[in-house]
């Protein structure tokens, strides 16, 4: 018999799953600007050690560039903010891109 308290008993039932994260972002439309809305300050990311924003980024635009510091990848961002609220470096630097750029959700 099962225990009423266990996890087992309390999990979700089985239904359809969500769609995977990536396979979300692949719906996202894009109308890229020449001008990057996220600016990282090269020195003061380099003196970070654990690079929080390589897990944090939901669209998983900042990867390491090998030198210690990070590359990011505007293009594919998805405005949330997290990058410029988590970096506790202040080595980025964030904005909403020019009117008319930028993402654009379809529901």
């Amino acid at each position: 018999m099962n225990d009423p308290a266990s996890p087992a008993s309390t999990a979700r039932p089985a239904g359809p799953s969500s769609p995977a994260v990536a396979d979300r972002l692949a719906t996202l439309h894009y109308t890229v600007d020449d001008s990057a809305h996220i600016v990282v300050d090269g020195a003061a990311c380099r003196d970070c050690g654990p690079h929080p924003c390589l897990n944090f980024c939901p669209a998983r635009c900042f990867t390491p560039d090998g030198r210690g510091g990070i590359d990011y990848y505007y293009v594919g961002c998805v405005e949330c903010g997290t990058c410029l609220l988590l970096c506790d470096r202040k080595a980025v630097s964030w904005r909403y891109p020019r009117g008319g750029f930028g993402i654009s959700y379809r529901f």
